[in-house]
């Protein structure tokens, strides 16, 4: 995507995917919690199941909203320090790489939701950062 950019000068390039990074990030976000919020739920669930509690494997609607809080709440709390650490201290990612990163890691966790999949949505992220941080050192 850099190549395509090149003559474009930096600022209208930041400018640009500043914006669609946002995107990028809900598409993530929603990524994340499709794939992720299944293994917790099944697992609260079966627990239910375990205890007696629920007669039939039906997640019930507030073991969905509680997974999805606790994600919330964990990622808003929890999720700044990692999107530092791996976005600026590791590798210095200007929004043009933020927005390779973050799609390549959502379509990669969206199509492994899609078959079924289970994956770990961290393992993805970080792959996706080192992949754009080490092409990003190549052309440099």
């Amino acid at each position: 995507m850099t190549i395509v950019f090149a003559k474009v000068h930096p600022t209208v390039v930041n400018k640009y995917f500043s914006k669609l990074q946002i995107i990028s990030a809900m598409r993530m976000a929603y990524s994340h919690g499709s794939n992720d919020e299944q293994k917790s739920m099944g697992i609260i669930t079966m627990a239910l199941v375990s205890a007696g509690i629920l007669n039939n494997f039906v997640v019930p609607e507030w073991v969905k909203f509680a997974c999805a809080f606790a994600m919330a709440l964990g990622t808003s709390f929890g999720g700044w320090r990692i999107i530092k650490t791996m976005g600026v201290k590791i590798i210095k990612l200007a929004p043009i790489n933020g927005f390779a990163a973050e799609t390549g890691a959502a379509l990669t966790i969206q199509f492994a939701t899609h078959i079924g999949a289970p994956v770990s949505t961290t393992h993805v992220i970080s792959s996706s950062i080192m992949g754009v941080g080490a092409c990003k050192n190549s052309q440099q």
